[in-house]
C-alpha cells in the first residue's frame, strides 16, 4: 500500500545507488536526497503538523507548506520514502519536478469582435482579473496600459508576487524564508501565510530600471488574454483588453520553474482570489507526471483553485508529433490532465481572419490522459478526453516585454535568440510598445482565459464548470479531427457571450448559499435560450452543441442550460466511477473571503450528477467502434439529428458506479503514456524538432526558417 503512494518517477529510485540527471535528486554522504511534493488528506493545522514532524523524524526537511492544497515540499532520503508513505495521513508523494512554459486577428476570428457593447459599456473584461503564472510581466508594455475617456492611465498590472527562486536550493534552510525550519513550520501551521511573509511586492516605481520578464513568455501570454494593442497597426489586442493582471511568477528568466514554485503560485491566487477579484488563473506551463490527475500535486493544486471558484485554464502541451513525425496520443501534461480545469489545444489560423480554413495544429498535444494510480484495490488508468476545446495558438502576436526603457539591448531572451520572432511586418517597435509572434498551446490557453473573463463580465454568477461547458456547447467541430484532437471544437467567443447572458446571474452565489438545488431553472427571468448559430465574419455556422462531463462522457441537449446539473458545482469533481466533494473552510476573520483549508473527499453515497431530458452520446460515439476517435463534427452532425439516448431520472452515482465508461480507446493507436517532455519554444507550426521547438511548415527556401543549435 506505501509503495503505491510513490509517483512513478520515485520508486525507480528506491533501488538506486547514483543520483540520476533530475534536478529533484541530489548525493549526498548518506545516501540520496530528494526533493518531493508530499499531498496530505487534508489541510487542518493538527494535520500538516504531524506529516510535518513524521518528515523531520524520518531525517528530511520540510520547506513549504501549502494549506488550502493539502500538501507540503520536503527534502527526505530516498530510503525513507516508504517510511514516509506508511502514515495515514499521507496520500501521495511527487518528485517535485520541473514546470515549463508550453510554448485584431485574434478577436476577429475568434467572435470577440461581433460582440454588442452593453449598457454599462463595452464587454472587454473589466472588473474581471486574471492570475498568469508564468515568466513575469512587462508591466510598463502600452499593452497593459489603462484606457479610459481620460487617456492612458496606469498599468493594469495590479501585482507582482514573485516565487520563481523557492525551489532552487537543497540547503538546510530551505527556501530562504528567512526562519528556521521549526519556525517556518510552526508560522506557516498557525495562518500566516508564506505570503505575508514574503510581503507582495507592488509595482517597481520608474526610477526603477530592471527586467520585469526576461524571458518574455508570460508578457506575451498576457497580453493575449488582456493586452489592448489598437494603439498602433497591426492591432495586436488580447480578448479582454481591460481586465485586471496578476503577475503572479513561477517561472525564472530561463523559462523554468519547479512543481514546488508553482504550487506556491496557485496557492498565492487561492488566497487572494476573493480579495482581489481574481475569477481566472492561466497555466501556460506543464510538468512531467505519470500520475493520475486524483494524485498529482499540480493537478490536485489547479483542481482546489476551481473548487475555490477560479476558472483555471491550462495549456494542453505541444507534444502531437513524435520525434519521426507520427501523431501521438495520450501526452496531455499535468495539471492538463485534471477534468475540472480547461484544457486547450491550438489551431493554425493561416494568417486569415476566416474561420474555413483553420486546422488542428500539429504539436498540439491529443489526448486521452493516461495518469495512473490505484482505485479500490486495482489498477487505473485516468483515460479522460482532452483536450476541452482548441483555440488559436500558430503565430500570434502579442507584447514583446523588455526593460524598463524598452531599448532593443534589454529585450527578452525569446526575442533576441530568435530574432524572426520580432519581425512583424508595420511594427514600428517603438519603446514598450514592440511586438513579437509565438506558436503553441501555451499562447492558446490565455485566448481562452481571456474568453472566461469575458463572460464572467457578461454574467458574474457563472461557474468554473459552467463556464467550460458554456465554450465546449458553443465550439465549432473543425472537420476531420476527432475527439482527442480538437475536444469540443474551436472556441467561439460570439456564441458562448450570447449564452451566458441568457442564464441567471445569481447561479453561483444561490449555490453557495444552498437555493439553487438540482433541475431548477438556470434561465435568467423572461429570456429563452438562443438560437445555437453564430456568424463570424460573414460566415454562419452551427454550434458543436457538445459537453464532455465525467472524464469520457457526451452530453447535449437544451436541458444542460435550462436546468442546473449538478456537475456544474465546482466543489464536485466527476470522473467516470470517481466523485470527489470538496469543503472549503474560511478563516473565521475573514467573512468567507479567505480559505482557510479544503477538504477532498470521495463521494460514496448517492450523488446526482445530470437530470433528465440531457441527451447522451457516448453510444453515438462508440457505435462503430471508434470511441474517442470519432470526428466531433459527425457527432455533433447525428446529435442535430436527434441522435443519443434522452435520459429518463438523469445520472445518480450508487455506489461509486456511474453507467458505463462512455468512450473507449481504440486498439493499435501509438500512445505516450503520460510522459511529457519540456514543451520548449515554439516558433510556427511544422517540423518538431527535439526540445518541442517548432519551425515554419515551408520549403528549405524559405527567408524565415531558422537553425538551431542542438538542445536547449
Amino acid at each position: 500500500m506505501a509503495l503505491s503512494k510513490l509517483s512513478a518517477g520515485l520508486v525507480p529510485l528506491l533501488s538506486a545507488t547514483q543520483a540520476p540527471a533530475q534536478a529533484w535528486v541530489k548525493q549526498a554522504p548518506g545516501g540520496l536526497l530528494v526533493q518531493a511534493i508530499v499531498t496530505t488528506s487534508d489541510g487542518s493545522n493538527t494535520l500538516l503538523r504531524d506529516v510535518a514532524s513524521t518528515v523531520v523524524s524520518l531525517g528530511g526537511s520540510v520547506h513549504y507548506i501549502y494549506p488550502s492544497l493539502r500538501a507540503m515540499a520536503v527534502v527526505l532520503p530516498v530510503n525513507r520514502l516508504t517510511d514516509l508513505a506508511q502514515s495515514v495521513n499521507v496520500t501521495g508523494i511527487a518528485p517535485n519536478g520541473a514546470a515549463v512554459r508550453t510554448a485584431s486577428l485574434l478577436q476577429r476570428t475568434t467572435g470577440a469582435a461581433e460582440l454588442p457593447a452593453r449598457a454599462g459599456g463595452p464587454l472587454d473584461g473589466s472588473g474581471v482579473g486574471i492570475a498568469v503564472l508564468d515568466s513575469g510581466i512587462a508591466w510598463q508594455h502600452r499593452q497593459f496600459a489603462s484606457i479610459s475617456a481620460a487617456g492612458v492611465g496606469p498599468s493594469r498590472v495590479r501585482q507582482v508576487v514573485d516565487f520563481s527562486k523557492l525551489g532552487k536550493s537543497f540547503a538546510s534552510g530551505g527556501w530562504a524564508l528567512g526562519l528556521d525550519e521549526s519556525a517556518s513550520v510552526s508560522a506557516t501551521l498557525d495562518g500566516t501565510r508564506f505570503t505575508a511573509a514574503l510581503s507582495a511586492s507592488q509595482l517597481p516605481q520608474p526610477t526603477q530600471i530592471g527586467q520585469s520578464d526576461a524571458y518574455g513568455h508570460g508578457s506575451h501570454v498576457a497580453s493575449i488574454a488582456a493586452g489592448q494593442g489598437n494603439y498602433q497597426a497591426p492591432d495586436a489586442s488580447g480578448i479582454a483588453p481591460n481586465a485586471a493582471i496578476f503577475d503572479v511568477r513561477v517561472l525564472d528568466d530561463t523559462g523554468l520553474g519547479t512543481t514546488a514554485d508553482v504550487l506556491a503560485g496557485i496557492e498565492w491566487t487561492i488566497q487572494h482570489a476573493k480579495l482581489l477579484n481574481i475569477r481566472v488563473m492561466n497555466l501556460s506551463l506543464a510538468a512531467d507526471s505519470t500520475g493520475s490527475f486524483i494524485t498529482d500535486p499540480l493537478a490536485r493544486a489547479a483542481r482546489t483553485a476551481s473548487n475555490a471558484g477560479i476558472v483555471v485554464v491550462v495549456a494542453a502541451g505541444n507534444f502531437g508529433l513524435s520525434d519521426d513525425g507520427r501523431e501521438v496520443y495520450g501526452a496531455i501534461g499535468s495539471p492538463g490532465h485534471d477534468p475540472s480545469v480547461i484544457t486547450v489545444g491550438a489551431v493554425n489560423l493561416h494568417d486569415t481572419s476566416s474561420r474555413g480554413d483553420d486546422t488542428v495544429t500539429h504539436f498540439s498535444s491529443r489526448g486521452p490522459t493516461r495518469g495512473r494510480t490505484t482505485v479500490d484495490g486495482a489498477a487505473w488508468i485516468d483515460n479522460l478526453v482532452k483536450p476541452d476545446l482548441v483555440a488559436p495558438g500558430n503565430a500570434l502576436v502579442g507584447a514583446l516585454g523588455s526593460g524598463l526603457l524598452g531599448v532593443p539591448s534589454s529585450w527578452n531572451t525569446l526575442a533576441r535568440t530568435y530574432p524572426v520572432l520580432s519581425q512583424i511586418p508595420g511594427a514600428s517597435q517603438a519603446p514598450n510598445q514592440t511586438l513579437m509572434q509565438l506558436s503553441g498551446t501555451s499562447v492558446a490557453a490565455p485566448v481562452v482565459a481571456g474568453a472566461a473573463a469575458l463572460l464572467l463580465q457578461a454574467n458574474p454568477g457563472l461557474t468554473p464548470p459552467l463556464i467550460k461547458a458554456i465554450l465546449q456547447y458553443t465550439a465549432q467541430p473543425l472537420p476531420g479531427y476527432n475527439l482527442i484532437q480538437q475536444g469540443a471544437g474551436m472556441l467561439n467567443i460570439e456564441g458562448a457571450v450570447r449564452l451566458a447572458k441568457a442564464l441567471r446571474t445569481d447561479i453561483g452565489p444561490a449555490l453557495a448559499s444552498g437555493t439553487l438545488q438540482t433541475g431548477d431553472s438556470l434561465l435568467a427571468v423572461g429570456v429563452s435560450l438562443p438560437v445555437t448559430q453564430s456568424a463570424i465574419n460573414g460566415t454562419t455556422f452551427n454550434w458543436g452543441r457538445l459537453v464532455m462531463a465525467g472524464g469520457t462522457h457526451l452530453f447535449s441537449g437544451d436541458a444542460l442550460f435550462s436546468k442546473f446539473q449538478p456537475f456544474y458545482d465546482p466543489t464536485l469533481t466527476w470522473a467516470r466511477t470517481v466523485v470527489l466533494r470538496t469543503t472549503v473552510k474560511y478563516d473565521a476573520l475573514s467573512a468567507n473571503t479567505v480559505p482557510r483549508s479544503f477538504n477532498e473527499v470521495r463521494v460514496t453515497g448517492n450523488q446526482p450528477l445530470i437530470t433528465g431530458n440531457v441527451v447522451l452520446l457516448d453510444d453515438i460515439a462508440n457505435a462503430n467502434g471508434d470511441g474517442l476517435f470519432v470526428a466531433t463534427l459527425n457527432l455533433a452532425n447525428q446529435a442535430a439529428l436527434g441522435s443519443g439516448y434522452v435520459m429518463g431520472n438523469g445520472v445518480v452515482m450508487a455506489n461509486g458506479v456511474v453507467l458505463k465508461e462512455g468512450v473507449v480507446l481504440k486498439e493499435g493507436v501509438v500512445l505516450k503514456e503520460g510522459v511529457v517532455l519540456k514543451e520548449g519554444v515554439v516558433l510556427k507550426e511544422g517540423v518538431v524538432l527535439k526540445e518541442g521547438v517548432v519551425l515554419k511548415e515551408s520549403s528549405p527556401s524559405d527567408t524565415d526558417a531558422v537553425t538551431l543549435q542542438g538542445e536547449r
